[in-house]
């Protein structure tokens, strides 16, 4: 009977190490499962900040290109009239002048 008794108790504290040593691996795997989430959520925002800063300059070089376009196209147009109004100023001033006295 003592053997019996004996050799339950074995099993209990087999199973006893069983489960701590079942509960120390899920322990340190759950740590190292945070750890991974934690460096991919590092790496992930990390990549994002990059690919937005990309995105930001892009922009911000379009837009550069874009307002020196319209700047040189509103230059040239300004230039135009100034370039008609000087070829052709009086005669505007004729036609007004005869448009006025019509009446």
């Amino acid at each position: 009977m003592d053997t019996v008794i004996n050799r339950l108790s074995e099993i209990d504290e087999a199973a006893n190490s069983i489960m701590e040593e079942t509960n120390a691996r899920k322990k340190a795997f759950a740590q190292e499962i945070e750890e991974r989430t934690a460096a991919f959520d590092l790496d992930l925002e990390k990549k994002t900040a990059e690919r937005i800063d990309e995105i930001r300059a892009k922009m911000e070089k379009e837009m550069k290109e874009m307002l020196d376009k319209q700047t040189a196209d509103s230059a040239a147009f300004l230039k135009a009239l100034e370039e008609n109004y000087e070829k052709n100023h009086s005669l505007y001033v004729e036609k007004l002048f005869d448009q006025m006295t019509k009446e």
